[in-house]
């Protein structure tokens, strides 16, 4: 049986003074670095670049370079491979394909040099990339990665290890010109109580589940604004979340949650979530009715006191009365006819 194996995406974010001296190359700041190899385009002239910012023509070709370097003293040897970029489904991180799957945008158009390279312990090695957009491209942006990935398995620890293979990838973020259209919605807001047993005998929470989703094709920088409201327009809550992605990419939707402690142990009203980024703003809402367990329980139990009740009322009045027979009058007896006296002579 094969072991699962996990693509494990490093893309973090290090300052310059967290890597030291590498070879004869200093990294630049923002390089994905996962503590052994680290990820990142050619610095220019001017200034260190810490991700691939490209722009393009539907139809033209552009190269760069992107340098892999090694942080361990041993030999390292990667697969170079581009890939497409997808918000994770749990809390909506940056995230790149892995190399088995199907690539549509950047992972299909760019192509490094070289797909194998090694890297000598403490060195450095760069490689050009060609990225040709189709003449069908459609406008806007297309976020991807240039990757390496160490294809050594590392069998992991534990009593359920996972092989893992290790990547780290250096983001590309590609526009195509054309019309941008800057679009977001907020979609399926749930609001799910946890009453306490007994109304003011412990605290009640409510989680706020909804689907966050860019539906235009540029990146967003999202905020969203959450309000809830009880009744008489009553205002219980009303605050900025940050539990959000900080990047929604086109095309892309994540579901998120949002605890909300202390909320109302008798009250009906609605949540609102307002989502905005530049360009663009939507709202959904959901209404609710907090109600305490114990107060569910009489309620359901004097519903179901009540339904038994007027059943048997009912019942009771379509009872049709039994009919009385009438009892049979006694036939009179038919009385014997008197003989006359015989006539003497």
């Amino acid at each position: 049986m094969r072991k699962p194996y996990v693509l494990l995406l490093c893309l973090l974010s290090l300052s310059l003074g967290a890597f030291g001296f590498l070879g004869a190359t200093a990294l630049p700041a923002q390089a994905a670095d996962n503590g052994s190899w680290s990820v990142y385009p050619v610095s220019s002239q001017v200034a260190a670049r810490p991700y691939f910012y490209l722009s393009a023509d539907p139809g033209q070709t552009i190269t760069d370079k992107v340098v892999v370097a090694n942080k361990t003293a041993k030999p390292l040897s990667f697969r170079l491979y581009a890939a497409d970029a997808y918000n994770t489904a749990r809390d909506g991180g940056f995230a790149v394909r892995t190399v088995k799957e199907r690539m549509r945008g950047v992972g299909a158009w760019a192509k490094p040099a070289k797909s194998k390279v090694t890297v000598p312990g403490h060195r450095t090695v760069t490689v050009p990339f060609t990225l040709h957009v189709p003449r069908d491209a459609e406008p806007g942006d297309h976020p991807g990665a240039i990757v390496a990935l160490d294809e050594r398995v590392d069998p992991g620890t534990g009593s359920l290890a996972l092989g893992v293979r290790r990547a780290v990838g250096a983001r590309v973020y590609l526009r195509v010109s054309g019309p941008t259209l800057p679009a977001i919605s907020v979609e399926n807001v749930h609001l799910s109580h946890h009453q306490p047993l007994v109304p003011g005998l412990g605290d009640s929470t409510a989680t706020i589940s909804y689907t966050l989703r860019n539906t235009g094709n540029v990146t967003l920088d999202p905020k969203v604004e959450l309000r809830a409201r009880g009744l008489f327009g009553r205002t219980l809550l009303a605050r900025e979340l940050t539990r959000i992605p900080s990047e929604l990419l086109p095309g892309q939707r994540v579901r998120l949650t949002e605890p909300w402690r202390g909320s109302p142990q008798f009250d009906w009203g609605d949540v609102t979530l307002t989502a905005s980024a530049t360009g663009t703003h939507e709202s959904a809402s959901a209404s609710f009715f907090a109600l305490p367990w114990l107060v569910v329980a009489l309620v359901f139990a004097a519903g179901v006191v009540g339904g038994v009740l007027l059943v048997r009322a009912r019942r009771g009045r379509a009872r049709p009365s039994v009919p009385v027979r009438p009892s049979r009058r006694a036939r009179p007896t038919p009385s014997r006819p008197r003989s006359s006296p015989s006539a003497r002579p």
